[in-house]
């Protein structure tokens, strides 16, 4: 028996709201990849920069200046990374 023309726009009406829902749901993954791989990559930084200090701080006395500016910067990357994996961690732990 066919589907009358009520049958075939309730289903298309179901289907839309089940797309709609698979895309919110896309969407709020993706961007709490995006907030850890941000975090990690903030990390990684902080810790080049840290190591840059400590190579800076053992060579000549020129390297003073240098390595006060690395530290600086490990410090600042290191808190951007530490903010950004609490600040995303609330929106990826609500399921």
């Amino acid at each position: 028996m066919a589907q009358s023309k009520a049958d075939r726009q309730a289903a298309a009406k179901k289907a839309a709201a089940t797309r709609k829902r698979n895309a919110e749901k896309d969407r709020a993954k993706s961007q709490a990849a995006g907030k850890k791989a941000g975090s990690t990559r903030q990390a990684n930084e902080a810790a080049a920069n840290a190591r840059d200090a400590k190579g800076a701080a053992k060579s000549a006395a020129g390297g003073i200046a240098s390595a006060a500016k690395s530290a600086t910067r490990a410090a600042q990357q290191a808190g951007k990374s530490v903010a950004g994996r609490v600040g995303g961690a609330g929106k990826r732990g609500k399921r």
